[in-house]
C-alpha cells in the first residue's frame, strides 16, 4: 500500500521526487501499481495527500470531454475508496477541474459535485445485479429538481448523461465490490426535499428525506451515503400545523415526550436529538398532503403489527 511512509520510502531511494506534481505523475504513470492502493492514499486528508490529490487530477485533460466522459477517464486511474469522507475529498478535487476545463457546463462546482456522486450511484444502481428495481429517466431527473446552486439544470443534460450511463458502465478497475454504495434506501415509501426547522437554532434548512421501515431519514444531498439525521416513527404521530414564516407546515410529535432520534454533529459523531417536535415545510399543499398519508399509512401498519404481536 502507498500510505505516506511508502512514498516516503520511494522519494529516500530517489524513485520519486518529494514534490507533490512528482509524486502525483509516478502514481498516474506508474505500471502495475494497485489502483486501491492509490485510491486510498489519494483520499488521506493530510496536507501533502491532498496537494498530491490535486495534481493527480490535474493529470488528466477533461477539455471538451462531457461529465460522464470525463469520469470515465478518471475513475479507471485509480480504485476509488470506500470511505464517505474519502470519496468526498476525491470527488470534489475532480469536480474543480472538470469545472476549469469546462467553464460553461455547470454553474458551480458544487453541482458538478453533486451530479458526479449521483452517477456514481447510478452506475451501481443501473448495473449491479443485486438491484432489481432498475432508477428510470425520470427517477434520475426528480433527483435533481432543486439540488443546485443557481437553479436546475437542463433535463437534456440530465438525459444525455443517464442515457449514456445507461448505454456503457463505468469500466471500475480490479474488484467492483469495492464501488457499491449503500443500497440501503433503494424502495423507499416516499423521498423528497422538505424544509426542516432547526432544534436548539430556530433556522429552516433544506434537506431530502426519506421514508423508508417505520424511520424517516433525512440528508444534505440526494447523493449523500450515510444520512444526517434519523427520526424512528415508533410512537409518533403527525398533524397538520400553521407557521407564520413558511407554508404548507406540519409536525411529527411524541405528545409531550422528547423525539427519540439521532442526528450527525459536524465532526462525523452520532448523538442523540432534543426535539420535542420536528416541523416540516413542504413546498405545495399538495406534497403536504402526500407526505402526511405516506406517514400516517405507516403509523396504521406499525399499530396493526402491535395488535397482532399482542394478540399471539
Amino acid at each position: 500500500m502507498y500510505g505516506l511512509q511508502g512514498i516516503q520510502l520511494l522519494i529516500t531511494k530517489k524513485f520519486v521526487e518529494k514534490e507533490p506534481e512528482q509524486i502525483a505523475s509516478f502514481l498516474y504513470n506508474g505500471a502495475g501499481l494497485s489502483k486501491a492502493a492509490i485510491g486510498e492514499y489519494l483520499g488521506q486528508r493530510e496536507s501533502v495527500n491532498i496537494q498530491v490529490l490535486k495534481a493527480f487530477v490535474k493529470c488528466h485533460n477533461f477539455n471538451k470531454l462531457s461529465l460522464v466522459d470525463a469520469l470515465r477517464q478518471f475513475l479507471s486511474s485509480f480504485r476509488l475508496p470506500g470511505e464517505a469522507q474519502k470519496i468526498d475529498r476525491i470527488m470534489e478535487s475532480f469536480s474543480a477541474h472538470y469545472c476549469e476545463c469546462n467553464p460553461s457546463t455547470f454553474k458551480s462546482t458544487d453541482s458538478c459535485y453533486i451530479v458526479s456522486f449521483s452517477l456514481i450511484i447510478l452506475n451501481t444502481s443501473l448495473h449491479n445485479p443485486s438491484v432489481k428495481e432498475k432508477p428510470d429517466l425520470q427517477h434520475f431527473i426528480s433527483l435533481h429538481k432543486g439540488a443546485h446552486p443557481g437553479g436546475d439544470l437542463p433535463t437534456e443534460l440530465l438525459t444525455d448523461m443517464y442515457e449514456s450511463l445507461k448505454k456503457v458502465p463505468f469500466q471500475l478497475p480490479e474488484d467492483e465490490d469495492a464501488w457499491e454504495l449503500t443500497l440501503a434506501f433503494q424502495k423507499p415509501q416516499r423521498e423528497g426535499w422538505l424544509l426542516k426547522m432547526g432544534g436548539r437554532v430556530k433556522t429552516w434548512k433544506k434537506r431530502w428525506f426519506i421514508l423508508k421501515d417505520n424511520c424517516l431519514y433525512y440528508f444534505e444531498y440526494t447523493t449523500d451515503k450515510d444520512p444526517l439525521g434519523i427520526i424512528p416513527l415508533e410512537n409518533l404521530c403527525v398533524e397538520l400545523a400553521e407557521d407564520p414564516k413558511k407554508p404548507h407546515c406540519f409536525d411529527l410529535h411524541a405528545r409531550g415526550q422528547t423525539v427519540k432520534a439521532c442526528k450527525t454533529q459536524a465532526d462525523g459523531k452520532k448523538v442523540q436529538g432534543n426535539h420535542q417536535s420536528y416541523r416540516l415545510s413542504a413546498a405545495s399543499h399538495e406534497e403536504r398532503e402526500s407526505w402526511v398519508q405516506s406517514l400516517r399509512l405507516v403509523f396504521s401498519e406499525y399499530l396493526n403489527s402491535l395488535a397482532v404481536c399482542t394478540n399471539v
